[in-house]
């Protein structure tokens, strides 16, 4: 594939593109490893393929991720409904940036994270409980986006009763895209998301609980206590991006898993293996494939490239993650793989590195070690070669539209 056809795929985000990725990706970073794409949403912008590129762009503080600077670009891509909503941290620099993230990190702490383990041992065993074994199963409604959209709800203080409208608004979001014929969906499922969060909020303020949301409204530093609209947008990021996230890479790694019954056996043998397991998939595909928008403050060359002062740059994880220069065959899954979790980039790098990731290993870690302790027979109800993948022009996920399994198939 020349440079040409391969700029050409990624521009065009194709179907075919979409289910398989990976290729494109290939001849990109061996033919244009900093390349500058014509998508149809009308926005140009580069994309960053090779793992020392992508780890350099992370954490390159000329590349900002205050899309504010570069607010005609973003009304093209997002319109205008999603700017309320990203008032936080994810879309954000410093100074703002550190005091968001200070004050997040302050209440979304390790510790809190941990005492979360028991319940998400709860929440998954029910959720297997309700599982039918005999007979087919799309295991992504069933299982993986349930558990961590009950966990995060847990997390924040979003009352049962509630949790499947705010999913059904979520899943709009996730699986609609950015195309500018999806705008109208995106605004309706936005809008309602914020009406909820400020009335969300707005209890939390009249009757304090021990979750998180009720942290944040209370939360105080030295810099003062987030806005209103920065609670609401931080909420919705930490609800959007908490479950979602995990959701699809819950699906990614059983899939891969299925598919590879030799790795399974090496991931099922103790807690450990089970954990050096997830980082292996993590990397393999992982289910955030390219970081979030960034923009140039100035202009910068990477390799022979100049990206132009406003220029927008994506930097793809999910290329970086399989760049055979740090990774061996890195299109083989190897659960054994030395240093993974020290060197793969599915939760980025530097200063916006994903504040979440001890809740996602948390979650990977019990939902497979369980999932796989109580059906070791498990199977895929269909050849791994005919798996559906999100083919939805610009998704914010790589991940499965089903996954049809069997879960005794005894």
């Amino acid at each position: 594939m020349s440079s040409e056809e391969a700029a050409a795929a990624a521009s065009s985000c194709s179907r075919e593109f979409r289910a398989n990725p990976h290729p494109v990706y290939a001849a990109l970073r061996e033919a244009a490893p900093v390349c500058p794409l014509s998508p149809p949403h009308g926005v140009d912008t580069y994309l960053i393929t090779r793992y020392d590129d992508a780890r350099a762009a992370l954490a390159d503080p000329r590349l900002s991720k205050d899309m504010y600077g570069a607010i005609d670009a973003y009304h093209r891509i997002f319109g205008d409904s999603s700017i309320a909503l990203d008032d936080n941290m994810l879309f954000s620099d410093p100074p703002k940036h550190t005091r968001l993230r200070r004050i997040v990190g302050a209440t979304f702490t390790p510790k809190r994270v941990e005492s979360l383990r028991e319940q998400v041992q709860k929440i998954t065993d029910g959720l297997l409980d309700r599982c039918p074994a005999s007979e087919p199963v799309n295991l992504l409604t069933d299982f993986c986006f349930p558990l961590p959209l009950h966990v995060i709800c847990e997390l924040l203080g979003v009352p049962e009763n509630e949790r499947k409208q705010a999913q059904e608004w979520s899943a709009t979001v996730a699986q609609t895209g950015f195309g500018p014929e999806a705008r109208k969906k995106l605004e309706i499922a936005e809008g309602n998301l914020r009406d909820y969060l400020v009335d969300l909020i707005a209890r939390k303020r009249r009757e304090p609980d021990g979750a998180l949301l009720s942290a944040l409204v209370t939360a105080q530093d030295q810099d003062g206590a987030l806005t209103d609209g920065e609670l609401v947008s931080t909420a919705w990021v930490l609800l959007f991006a908490g479950h979602k996230s995990t959701a699809y890479q819950i699906g990614n790694a059983v899939y891969h898993l299925l598919s590879r019954p030799e790795q399974k056996r090496l991931a099922v043998r103790d807690p450990e293996a089970m954990a050096a397991a997830v980082e292996e998939v993590f990397r393999f595909e992982t289910s955030v494939e390219n970081s979030t928008f960034r923009y140039a403050k100035e202009d910068i060359k990477i390799r022979d490239v100049l990206i132009p002062k406003g220029a927008l740059v994506q930097i793809s994880l999910t290329s970086a993650n399989r760049d055979p220069e740090m990774f061996p065959e890195p299109d083989t899954m190897d659960v054994e793989r030395p240093n993974v979790q020290a060197t793969h980039l599915a939760f980025g790098l530097g200063p916006h590195y994903c504040i979440g990731a001890p809740l996602a290993r948390l979650e990977m870690q019990i939902a497979l070690g369980t999932l796989f302790a109580r059906h070791p027979d498990m199977a895929l109800a269909v050849a791994p070669e005919e798996a559906r993948w999100l083919t939805v022009p610009f998704p914010a996920f790589r991940g499965l539209a089903e996954l049809p399994v069997v879960l005794d198939p005894s």
